[in-house]
């Protein structure tokens, strides 16, 4: 651990600090403290209090001379001075050290053991703690193709329940009792005030996003997955959260690589985790068969309301929150790809929820499209997934990931056009927003012809169709797709007014052009954006 002058040692000593615990121990320990309970069919169901979202308002990052100018600074990375991070962490260890016990885990990110890194977390709730060893790669587990030695990289420290003061937040020159910190420096993350474990999760995405770059590995918000009979057919699925990156992913003709967060190096694909984080709003057995499974005992459903007499989860109630989330192991799906990992993509595949809906489901990009829409990266951002968000909003996220880059969008854009023209992946747009309008007007894609279109590229017959250019987007649409109703194709057509669509479709292309003006690219790849 650290040493930080004038500050106490976290004590993480046998007596008071229990490690990588079993799953059923983590439980008992969680239920026992009264941090949540079990439902009908197992799952451990946690609350998060007033964060049921992660808060990129309140995270900051370190700013050192040894980082400073390789980080893109602004809304995203926030800088705070190095004694402002003594400061958080002081707090932090000084609140831990209150408490009669603490929980840590132990383990990794990264199924590939050349680029994986050790992961430390240290939290005073059991389920923060089983959150964390069911999303990163235990010791000694399947998903460990290691020797069986453990390195220390990272150390995230959960102190969640401890918000800062009015005085505190005037310290820090904050206007919230919540506050993370994170230091690439120092390989360290301090959660003050947010029970939301997803920040745990993405805090070290954002570390892998930092470091492995320099070891040639394209560091990609995305899930993954692989035909059974074929290990050649890989898929990739950016999107940001809510587009539909798991459930696409989760498919029974397919073995599961990882739903979130994967790198891209000299021997194909790997995911960064152990575990899957699924949205479960309007979660049906019938919709989503093989995550509906997955929620079983080692599980933990986070803001799921259930019944107080059954403890039946209701996945349909969003009282609590529309981002009501499972965690469960990788393994919990049926055929899923232990360790985690697999050759070269054949498909990339990213993912928009179009609020305006005016993009078609699903289109063929060029290279120089590919490049255009990855660094622009547009979808909408959804209810519940950032505290604040409460409908659909139009949003611009680079790379399909902002949140989560440290580096300047530029270099991971250009690290996914090399990957891509190396290996000759065919890259798509799937649209899984609205059509026949705008949200609170259209609605959303139906799921049975999304999961319709990405079986037609991943099958090869998409790709080997008839395309129609689109006059504003100048996307390619594909004349038919099977079990796809024709019309769906062209949003135009699912409109009651088409002149109103036109208005719409160049508002959207003004968006676009008013956001690309932003980066730095090469004259073919802004010509091939939209021409509205």
């Amino acid at each position: 651990m650290t040493r930080i002058a004038n500050v106490p040692t976290l004590d993480l000593s046998e007596q008071r600090c229990l490690r990588n615990l079993p799953t059923a121990a983590l439980i008992e320990y969680a239920v026992a403290g009264g941090e949540g309970r079990l439902a009908a069919n197992g799952a451990l169901v946690c609350m998060t209090g007033d964060r049921t979202g992660r808060s990129p308002k309140d995270k900051y990052l370190e700013d050192t001379a040894e980082i400073h100018d390789k980080i893109d600074w602004g809304k995203v990375n926030q800088p705070m001075r190095p004694e402002l991070f003594d400061r958080a962490y002081q707090i932090a260890v000084e609140h831990l050290n209150g408490q009669p016990r603490l929980y840590a885990f132990e383990g990794w990110a990264g199924a590939d053991v050349k680029h994986r890194l050790g992961v430390r977390v240290v939290a005073e709730q059991a389920w923060h703690a089983l959150f964390a060893s069911t999303l990163f790669i235990r010791q000694g587990s399947a998903s460990d193709a290691g020797d069986g030695t453990w390195r220390h990289d990272w150390t995230v420290i959960n102190a969640g329940r401890r918000r800062l003061t009015e005085a505190e937040q005037a310290e820090f020159g904050v206007k919230s009792p919540v506050l993370i910190m994170q230091s690439l420096t120092r390989k360290m993350v301090v959660i003050l005030g947010s029970e939301y474990a997803g920040e745990m999760k993405k805090s070290i995405f954002y570390a892998l996003n930092f470091d492995l770059p320099e070891q040639g590995v394209f560091p990609m918000h995305c899930s993954a997955n692989v035909a059974n009979h074929d290990a050649r057919n890989i898929s990739l699925f950016f999107g940001l959260s809510g587009t539909g990156k798991t459930t696409l992913s989760a498919d029974p003709e397919r073995a599961l690589i990882g739903d979130d967060e994967h790198g891209w190096g000299n021997s194909g694909v790997f995911n960064f985790e152990g575990g899957c984080y699924a949205k479960c709003i309007k979660l049906s057995r019938e919709g989503e068969p093989q995550i509906w499974d997955a929620i079983r005992f080692g599980s933990v459903l986070e803001n799921t309301v259930i019944d107080g007499a059954t403890r039946v989860p209701d996945y349909d109630d969003g009282s609590v929150t529309e981002n009501t989330r499972v965690t469960y192991p990788v393994d919990f799906i049926p055929g899923a790809r232990i360790p985690s990992a697999g050759g070269h993509p054949t498909n990339v595949v990213f993912l928009t929820a179009d609020a305006f809906g005016v993009l078609p489901p699903v289109s063929r990009l060029t290279a120089e499209q590919a490049a255009y829409y990855f660094i622009n990266g547009y979808t909408s951002k959804l209810a519940g997934t950032e505290a604040g968000v409460t409908e659909p909003q139009p949003n611009f996220s680079t790379c399909f990931g902002a949140p989560f880059m440290p580096r300047r969008p530029t270099e991971y854009a250009r690290m996914l056009t090399d990957k891509i023209a190396k290996h000759g992946a065919q890259v798509w747009l799937l649209n899984t927003g609205w059509t026949g309008g705008a949200y609170g007007t259209g609605k959303r894609f139906s799921l049975k012809y999304t999961r319709a279109m990405v079986h037609a590229i991943q099958n090869g017959t998409l790709l080997e169709g008839r395309f129609s250019q689109d006059p504003i987007f100048g996307l390619h649409i594909p004349y038919s797709v099977p079990g796809v109703p024709s019309d769906v194709l062209h949003p135009r057509n699912t409109w009651k007014n088409g002149g109103a669509y036109d208005t719409q479709a160049r508002k959207l292309a003004a968006m676009f052009r008013e956001n690309d003006a932003k980066f730095e690219m090469r004259d073919e790849v802004r010509a091939s954006g939209p021409r509205g």
